[in-house]
């Protein structure tokens, strides 16, 4: 609650016609302060003009004004520096280490401002804005989701960056292991990347002369070998290689659990996508090279339109042969593979070598891809946002998960203009 009461602060929410101190003195405030998100009082440098007189300092947000000696500010010099103090209920006057009274004021807000913040908040449905969206200028909503594409792409590019640390600027390394991840396609995705993270590259290219090798190495690295076909002639070759493989270097697989089967289509098995990501690895993995030496997005799709062979032509995992296993990567599989993999390696790439043409191909990528057909992007179609490329798409994914899903309203450009809109209606 003390949070809402600083957004309300930060950004004038109050209705402030009658704003004036519990004793009476009339209040205009003429800058709210900067935000302070460290210890001591909550704004920092604010302008306020209390009867006329112009008072610089610092504010303090509180719900009760009582929480001021309950948090101990009477005693702390830090807070002697307040020039007013702002309460949702004066319950008690504060005072100074000297005992000094301070300025106080109960912060009113328009009813609707808290109809809508409760709506909003607590309303038991996916999307309480969505009936009153077309309320927000398009100019607002293109900006936002603007943003939000870029938010997104930099926690992506955030991940990069830790890999480039811990692999030591080996492209090729971080490429691998953010392939895997993508290959996960989320439900698996932490999976997939512990299984890259305990399987090196520098390992699989050992033997990647080899495919039944590198798939003994990540299927038996992965958990996955643990005897429960051994009526097969492939599996038994699998679980002989593994054996002698993780002996000779002394490997420790992940737990098999950690894979996810429940409630997934076949195609989503992880067990074809790990006879990818062996496919890939055979004859040497050179992904990143041929990730920046393709010249359109058609190029980078046939990157990764590859073909399974042997047992995984006809399979989508061990057991009953499947004759209707089809293509290892669907068309729209391939796309999610671009937009998670190859579009942040761009921008991470050219933002840590000041190469702004790779930043631009990721852009122009994104742009350029088909947008995500999910659940996500259809309940923000219907509430009237249009999305017609990967990058909006992304941009909504970020908005739901991190921001609707969070019910922070109050940091969502969309919320924040709704409850400014009723904040200024008594």
């Amino acid at each position: 609650m003390e949070g809402l009461l600083q957004y309300i602060w930060q950004h004038k929410l109050w209705l402030s016609e009658d704003m004036v101190t519990v004793d009476g003195r009339r209040v205009r405030v003429i800058d709210p302060g900067l935000l302070n998100t460290d210890a001591g009082p909550d704004f920092f440098n604010a302008k306020v003009e209390i009867d006329g007189h112009l008072w610089v300092g610092n504010v303090e947000i509180h719900v009760r004004a009582s929480d001021w000696k309950r948090h101990g500010h009477d005693e702390d010099p830090a807070y002697d520096s307040v020039i007013l103090h702002v309460v949702e209920k004066d319950d008690a006057p504060v005072h100074r280490i000297n005992g000094e009274l301070i300025p106080q004021v109960e912060l009113k807000v328009s009813p609707r401002f808290n109809e809508c913040y409760d709506r909003l908040v607590n309303a038991k449905v996916e999307l309480p804005c969505a009936a009153r969206l077309k309320e927000v200028p398009r100019l607002t909503v293109t900006e936002w989701i603007e943003a939000l594409a870029f938010e997104r792409l930099h926690s992506k590019v955030n991940r990069v960056q830790d890999l480039y640390d811990r692999y030591n600027g080996s492209w090729e390394e971080i490429c691998y292991v953010m392939l895997a991840r993508t290959l996960g396609f989320g439900i698996n995705g932490d999976a997939f990347e512990r299984l890259a993270r305990v399987t090196p590259l520098r390992l699989l290219h050992k033997h990647s002369d080899s495919i039944l090798q590198v798939e003994a190495l990540l299927f038996g690295q992965a958990g996955l070998l643990n005897g429960a076909h051994n009526d097969e002639t492939y599996y038994q070759q699998l679980m002989r290689e593994y054996a002698f493989l993780a002996n000779k270097f002394s490997l420790r697989p992940i737990e098999g659990s950690a894979w996810r089967l429940f409630r997934s289509r076949p195609q989503n098995f992880p067990f074809r996508r790990i006879a990818l990501l062996a496919q890939f690895v055979h004859g040497g993995f050179n992904l990143m090279n041929d990730i920046l030496g393709a010249n359109d997005t058609k190029q980078l799709r046939e990157l990764f339109d590859v073909e399974l062979s042997g047992y995984w032509t006809s399979h989508y995992s061990f057991g009953k042969p499947s004759p209707s296993a089809g293509r290892a990567l669907s068309s729209s599989s391939i796309d999610i593979v671009l937009i998670n993999t190859v579009a942040p390696l761009y921008y991470a790439r050219g933002e840590m070598t000041d190469d702004y043409t790779m930043t631009d191909r990721a852009i122009e990528l994104l742009e350029d891809l088909r947008p995500e057909q999910n659940s996500i992007v259809k309940m923000f179609r219907d509430a009237g946002i249009g999305c017609d490329d990967a990058l909006t798409s992304q941009a909504l994914i970020q908005l739901r998960r991190n921001y609707c899903e969070a019910r922070k309203c109050i940091y969502c450009r969309l919320g924040h203009r709704l409850l400014a809109t009723d904040a200024r209606q008594s």
